[in-house]
């Protein structure tokens, strides 16, 4: 793991939404996380729509797991895989905090939470299996067996956090898809467009979340 959030800690604005010390960046929408979530992963992925039996979601920064708490509140029924990609994972404690701000996502938190800080990073949410991969995705990702139907690129801002949103490693997750697979992420940024497009995926610009004009989404061509 190539560092974590807990030594640089977090920020609170208005004591509820947190935001990374190392990357000067909020974990989720000002505007609102749980929502962001929905429209932007959820409805540009075209779930719940595409969702069968052992569908593969797989993502860019866990972060506070709410889009992963999101995803089981879509599909509570649905036996789904979860691979997720995190090289800076927050406490336990502060995980369960950010949680509060969304009544609906901690009513489900709780298997989470406790996974967490147990130090559990395979562990079952629901019917959703997850497996929380502790590493940078540049060197992680290449190793990953799995292919997943659904991307859910979800780290701090390119202009944040670039290392995270290069070319290299935009080609690891064209690879790592399934034929017809998609992507979805909250960045318009013209040269993550241009990543994504040279990997092999047919880009979308769609509406943004809420004051932000765009999102990209994507399918694998």
């Amino acid at each position: 793991m190539a560092g974590s959030e807990q030594a640089e800690g977090l920020e609170w604005l208005d004591g509820v939404i947190p935001v990374s010390r190392r990357f000067d960046d909020p974990y989720f929408s000002l505007a609102g996380g749980l929502a962001e979530t929905r429209h932007v992963f959820l409805t540009g992925n075209g779930l719940p729509d595409r969702l069968r039996p052992e569908f593969q979601i797989a993502e860019l920064g866990f972060g506070t797991g709410l889009n992963l708490l999101a995803t089981c509140l879509l599909a509570p029924d649905m036996p789904l895989h979860y691979t997720t990609f995190e090289a800076y994972p927050i406490t336990a404690e502060d995980m369960a905090r950010s949680h509060a701000a969304f009544p609906d996502a901690e009513a489900v938190a709780a298997p989470l939470v406790e996974a967490w800080a147990k130090g559990q990073r395979r562990f079952s949410l629901g019917l959703i299996e997850v497996e929380v991969i502790e590493a940078d995705a540049r060197a992680a990702l290449p190793l990953w067996q799995g292919k997943a139907d659904a991307w859910y690129l979800d780290g701090f801002s390119p202009a944040k956090n670039p290392e995270l949103w290069g070319e290299d490693l935009m080609a690891e997750v064209a690879r790592h898809t399934a034929p017809g697979g998609t992507f979805a992420t909250y960045t318009a940024a013209g040269h993550v467009r241009r990543a994504l497009t040279a990997a092999g995926f047919t880009v979308t610009r769609a509406q943004g979340f809420g004051t932000k004009r765009h999102m990209s989404t994507g399918v694998l061509a």
